[in-house]
């Protein structure tokens, strides 16, 4: 049957059962979701309770805090869904309503939680370069402002995901939830792929980077007080760095490449083919975000780290052994 120009090129995932990239659908997606949800569900839930209901004084850095777990955890609510489809060859029963708000959700929670990340980055360079200043340059307020201003605008942005993702009905009686990357209005999908990796990725890790090295030149003081500052910041930085370079970029690098092959070549389905398998393997790796984001409280809340020594004061008494033993090889007695 030939194809007419209305059909979305995911009507390809309609066919064979017996390619890698039907192969990665089936069973590395759906395995890897899992995962992450179990994972994902265990290490933020705990947080946003801790976060809740047991942090009383709440400062600019909780806020940012609050909202990437809240990111995560509405975005790891998104994984049942997908889940089933992806263990149900691929056949969604939710209707096109549904599909819409599954993939448009997942998008919107995806980019909130990288800008909040790069929000903590700015925090603590602010408070290590700019310390009196940032009392009126950004307080809780001002947090919070920039919180709302970051669901809005990546709302805003992630409408065209609405426009183009919905289901599509394939001749064997099965129904996809098509992902808007595989679409073949490029025309729309190409701009705002390209838009969200500048805005969404670029820049965060730009801005990281710029903090960091501002931060650490500002502590290269010898003092006591001065090293630890330093230590905990090159943890968060070096943590926010490796996330970015393992997970991010090549995501949307994969992502730009499947995009730019259907509106530059659209009749190389091979190309389009292999481009479409190492997207959803990098799909799959970049989904473990969710699993790291965890370690920016521990690094970035120094109340949310008070609070987890209340509750579990062995963790804590290894730490600090270990810090003392860190600032004695740099302080020899």
């Amino acid at each position: 049957m030939e194809q007419t120009s209305s059909q979305k090129p995911e009507a390809d995932f309609c066919g064979s059962t017996d390619t890698l990239l039907d192969t990665i659908q089936r069973t590395l997606i759906p395995g890897t979701f899992l995962f992450i949800l179990v994972a994902g569900l265990l290490l933020n839930v705990p947080i946003i309770w801790i976060l809740a209901f047991r942090m009383k004084r709440w400062n600019r850095s909780t806020v940012f805090l609050c909202n990437l777990v809240f990111a995560d955890i509405m975005w790891i609510l998104t994984l049942p869904f997908l889940i089933y489809y992806h263990l149900n060859q691929l056949h969604w029963t939710f209707g096109e309503s549904f599909c819409k708000i599954i993939r448009t959700a997942y998008h919107l929670c995806y980019y909130c939680s990288i800008h909040f990340v790069t929000c903590l980055g700015m925090d603590r360079y602010l408070a290590i370069v700019h310390p009196l200043k940032s009392l009126w340059v950004l307080n809780k307020q001002h947090s919070l402002l920039i919180s709302s201003s970051i669901w809005t605008v990546t709302g805003l942005v992630s409408l065209p995901v609405v426009y183009v993702a919905g289901t599509q009905a394939c001749p064997n009686n099965k129904t996809i939830c098509s992902l808007y990357v595989f679409s073949s209005s490029t025309y729309i999908t190409l701009p705002l792929s390209v838009s969200c990796s500048v805005a969404g990725c670029l820049l965060p890790f730009t801005a990281i980077c710029y903090c960091y090295c501002s931060s650490v030149r500002k502590l290269q003081d010898t003092g006591l007080q001065r090293f630890q500052k330093r230590e905990k910041l090159t943890k968060l930085m070096y943590s926010a760095l490796v996330v970015f370079a393992l997970l991010y970029f090549p995501y949307h690098v994969s992502r730009n490449t499947c995009i730019l092959l259907r509106a530059v070549r659209p009749s190389a389905t091979q190309s389009i083919q292999h481009a479409d398998t190492l997207f959803l393997v990098e799909m799959a790796i970049c989904s473990l975000n969710t699993c790291v984001n965890p370690l920016f409280c521990f690094l970035a809340g120094g109340d949310f780290r008070e609070e987890i020594c209340k509750l579990a004061p062995s963790f804590c008494i290894i730490k600090r052994w270990r810090n003392r033993q860190q600032v004695a090889c740099v302080y020899p007695i």
